[in-house]
């Protein structure tokens, strides 16, 4: 049985998740790169890489999540977030010494990197300081400190781009936070669980997919994930080319489709309570499927923002954490 835990444990591990909410700075990014690195090539071939920018950051997680589960059990958890950070500080600074394509390709994929590692270990390391009874709500209220991250992100953009003359400066404002994330939770107590079941090869992994269920839950992860990631590339763009604004202003479309997310993780937690996890994921994800096939018509302003925070709705994503925990708890150890 867990031990209980004081909130002066639990909280820098839930501040990890706002660091964890970095990577979706990449939509925006990849949006100036492509505005003031880019200018000399061709509209189509200007977006093939501007795209490399997300390309690089998020095929990380294909790489290195196995690794990553192997190394953790090797060292513990904590220290396996507090290396994600240092990674992290690393990569925010980079844009600042040279700010060119190929280093914001760097950049961008050691972030994949640290965000692999924090993904990965976090969850597991939240399931130390929490009662197996609130583990669920804990994580619920984690994936919402990472929505706001993720929602703040453009209004941090356009505040350093406006007040202090470069939205670059984002990356040391993202480094200092991290360094505070690190040095809270460095000196935070926190007694690890053993790990009994160690994933100590790539084939053991891999081996959990013949299951039926956790393979239909992998597929789900693949496409909720595949949204957030294309969306939040791909919203910028379709503002500015369908609605005509600069790189600033429609960095707000991932704003609103994260500010969704950030108030469908509250309502979920409160939803999911009340109604089947399977049934309501099932009418969530159909609901999105119809905003998105919607979205390849839509030119107008407004409408386009509507579109954005219905697909960002976070419930479908909690729904699809509930179904995980229902069926493959073990994921967690």
């Amino acid at each position: 049985m867990k031990k209980n835990h004081s909130l002066s444990q639990i909280l820098p591990v839930l501040f990890g998740f706002f660091v964890m909410g970095f990577c979706d700075v990449v939509g925006i990014t990849a949006s100036h790169v492509k505005e003031d690195l880019l200018g000399a090539y061709s509209p189509d071939f200007r977006d093939t890489l501007s795209n490399l920018i997300p390309v690089a950051l998020f095929s990380m997680f294909l790489i290195f999540s196995i690794p990553t589960g192997m190394l953790m059990n090797k060292i513990g958890r904590k220290k396996t977030v507090l290396l994600s950070n240092i990674i992290t500080v690393v990569a925010m600074f980079i844009p600042l010494i040279e700010y060119s394509f190929v280093m914001s390709l760097v950049a961008f994929a050691l972030l994949g990197v640290a965000n692999t590692i924090l993904q990965v270990s976090l969850n597991p390391l939240l399931s130390n300081v929490v009662a197996g009874d609130k583990l669920t709500s804990s994580l619920t209220a984690g994936q919402f400190v990472k929505a706001i991250s993720s929602f703040s992100a453009p209004f941090i953009a356009a505040l350093a781009a406006t007040q202090l003359n470069n939205w670059q400066y984002i990356f040391p404002i993202y480094a200092v936070i991290t360094v505070f994330s690190t040095v809270w939770l460095m000196f935070t107590p926190i007694e690890e669980e053993s790990i009994h079941n160690k994933m100590s090869t790539f084939g053991s992994a891999l081996g959990i997919l013949k299951d039926k269920t956790i393979f239909l839950l992998f597929l789900g992860i693949v496409f909720v994930v595949g949204v957030d990631v294309g969306m939040n590339t791909a919203a910028p763009k379709i503002l500015m080319e369908r609605c005509s604004l600069d790189s600033i202003q429609a960095g707000y479309g991932p704003s609103v489709y994260f500010a969704l997310r950030t108030l469908g993780a509250f309502a979920g937690a409160i939803i999911l309570a009340k109604f089947s996890s399977h049934k309501f994921f099932q009418l969530n994800i159909i609901v999105a499927v119809l905003a998105l096939v919607i979205l390849i018509f839509a030119y107008y302003k407004p409408f386009v923002f509507v579109l954005f925070g219905v697909i960002g709705d976070h419930v479908k994503k909690l729904g699809l954490n509930c179904i995980i925990n229902n069926h493959a708890k073990f994921l967690l150890t």
